[in-house]
């Protein structure tokens, strides 16, 4: 697959007087995990919902841009990963997956057997028949994870992931996520400079509502990093900054 950019340009958003985003200006690249980091109310959930859509930019703009032609990002193209995994709690794990298959059909390629999704993610044989409401949250997500690997979208967002999820299952989900990186741009939001540091090839820092890029190699400087910290640890001014 040829490389692909998501170029995002003046992105703002403000909830009443609060400016959330600023003037987000960054271009991400297909083939990376970006790690989106910031402290928790930084505003990392509303960049992800104004890129998915659900709520609505005040201004600037998003796109996708293929062999340097630029085209509008589609529902299709993007594929949100919940930090509280939303599923439909009356099914089995099963029933769910046979039912995202089949409305798919035929967008799907190299559909494969079902238990072999499940085998996939590691989700016991004897959880597959199971309602979803009786998983724990690590299987929740997993089968928000699955959904995605299937649906092979341009763009994964993942709102922390790992956050409430066990240490085995926690590793089991970064390999994944290495493992479908290659075609697609991966955004993967959290506050926890460790886990960015792991997972990640790229670090970015959203603080004040704006985008910065981060080094990697500059956070051996031990310096360099305590202003990271700083950035993750601080609060926000009471009404935001004017």
């Amino acid at each position: 697959m040829e490389s692909m950019r998501f170029v995002i340009e003046h992105l703002a958003k403000s909830y009443e007087k609060k400016q959330v985003l600023r003037d987000i200006d960054f271009t991400f690249e297909s083939g990376k995990i970006y790690g989106l980091l910031g402290r928790n109310g930084a505003g990392k959930t509303t960049l992800f919902n104004c890129l998915n859509r659900d709520i609505r930019a005040d201004g600037g703009s998003f796109c996708l841009e293929e062999d340097g032609e630029r085209r509008e990002v589609q529902p299709d193209d993007i594929g949100y990963v919940l930090s509280t995994p939303t599923v439909p709690e009356f099914l089995t794990g099963r029933e769910f997956l046979k039912f995202f298959l089949d409305i798919h059909e035929g967008t799907i390629a190299d559909p494969k057997p079902l238990d072999a999704y499940f085998d996939y993610v590691s989700i016991d044989p004897e959880d597959r028949d199971k309602l979803m409401k009786n998983y724990s949250h690590g299987m929740k997500n997993k089968m928000q994870m699955l959904i995605n690997i299937i649906a092979r979208p341009n763009i994964l967002l993942l709102d922390e992931p790992l956050t409430s999820l066990d240490v085995v299952t926690a590793e089991e989900m970064k390999g994944l996520l290495r493992s479908l990186k290659s075609d697609r741009i991966t955004i993967f939001s959290t506050h926890l400079l460790d886990l960015a540091v792991d997972l990640c090839d790229e670090i970015v820092l959203l603080s004040h509502g704006e985008l910065e890029a981060v080094a990697k190699s500059n956070l051996d400087d031990q310096e360099f990093k305590e202003k990271i910290i700083v950035a993750l640890k601080e609060e926000a001014p009471e009404g935001g900054r004017p």
